[in-house]
């Protein structure tokens, strides 16, 4: 795989162009572990996890991988407390989402560590590197779960790659197989961001049925919108079609107010606490009740997702194919 190492390779000193997205709940010590020692960079998510889980997960991925590996934060809210607590575990790869990360890139600097950051054009991109961002997520519409912007990727990354070059530049948003990641590195971008295709790695923390259906799903089972916004209001998202948005969709598309069964509970999160209709947060392994009723994020490239794997073999198939894909051959 040598031909496939690039500039992004040389700055999270990993061994291929591959990034783990952080998906939310699912995200998870193995799962990040597994894909580091892969040669591919594991990410969790921690923009709602107490500083104390923050630093337990930190400590689980050190004792599974000498790799290199990272969390991310979203920026709605501040999160200096649990940067802090990031850093203070010994993370020094951190991306940042949904916000102006100027706030936050010097600590990560000092610290020693390395930034990424999200965007959804070639200007947010000019202000993320003037900020000193190290290296540049170009997040596509395609993506799943929240989506920062309402450009495809294929038109996004290359004019990102021309704003910031030779900053490297991450595609995002829709990525699922080999060839997604070769058009991507063809497009300029120095590697990719693949999400859906981990929620369904056996050592995900996504319940089981989740992951079912995003193998059942094909590429226009997916919505783009507002919907699941308990928690966190006005956030635009993609998420698989389900009972949740057939009874929203049934009622005329009503406001927040007027959609039926909202504060309805419908599940139950590992320690019992309440999970409503319309809530922000996936459904992980150990959620009971109508778990096909919650959100589940997923991307356009979701049909592409066939099988449950071993995040280890999902890294190797991905470069297989990306291989072939830039040699011409069959993977």
């Amino acid at each position: 795989m040598a031909q496939l190492k690039t500039s992004l390779c040389r700055l999270l000193n990993i061994d291929l162009p591959l990034i783990q997205a952080p998906i939310g709940g699912a995200s998870c010590p193995a799962l990040a572990a597994a894909v580091s020692n892969a040669g591919a960079l594991g990410m969790i998510a921690a923009s709602w996890r107490s500083p104390k889980t923050i630093r337990r997960m930190a400590d689980e991925i050190r004792a599974l991988t000498t790799k290199p590996f990272g969390m991310n934060l979203v920026l709605q809210w501040p999160q200096h407390e649990r940067l802090d607590a990031m850093l203070d575990a010994g993370v020094r790869v951190v991306s940042f989402f949904w916000g102006d990360p100027s706030p936050y890139i010097a600590k990560v600097h000092a610290a020693g560590g390395v930034v990424l950051h999200t965007v959804a054009s070639a200007a947010e991109a000019r202000r993320a590197v003037a900020a000193e961002a190290d290296a540049i997520i170009a997040q596509g519409w395609e993506a799943g779960g929240h989506v920062w912007g309402e450009v495809s990727t294929i038109s996004l990354v290359p004019r990102v790659v021309d704003a910031v070059s030779p900053v490297p530049v991450v595609a995002a948003g829709g990525i699922a197989d080999g060839r997604g990641i070769a058009a991507a590195l063809v497009l300029g971008a120095a590697g990719a961001w693949v999400g859906t295709r981990f929620v369904a790695s056996e050592e995900a923390n996504a319940h089981a049925i989740y992951k079912q259906k995003i193998i059942d799903a094909v590429e226009t089972d997916t919505a783009y919108l507002t919907l699941f916004d308990v928690g966190w209001e006005n956030a635009p998202h993609r998420a698989l079609r389900n009972s949740t948005i057939e009874l929203w969709e049934a009622a005329g598309r009503p406001a927040k107010g007027n959609r039926p069964g909202e504060g309805e509970v419908i599940a139950s999160g590992p320690e019992g606490q309440p999970l409503v209709r319309y809530g922000g947060a996936a459904p992980t392994a150990r959620v009971s009740g109508s778990v096909e009723a919650l959100a589940l994020y997923a991307g356009q490239g979701v049909g592409l997702v066939r099988r449950v794997q071993p995040a280890r073999e999902i890294v190797e198939e991905l470069m297989r194919e990306t291989a072939a894909a830039l040699s011409g051959a069959d993977a």
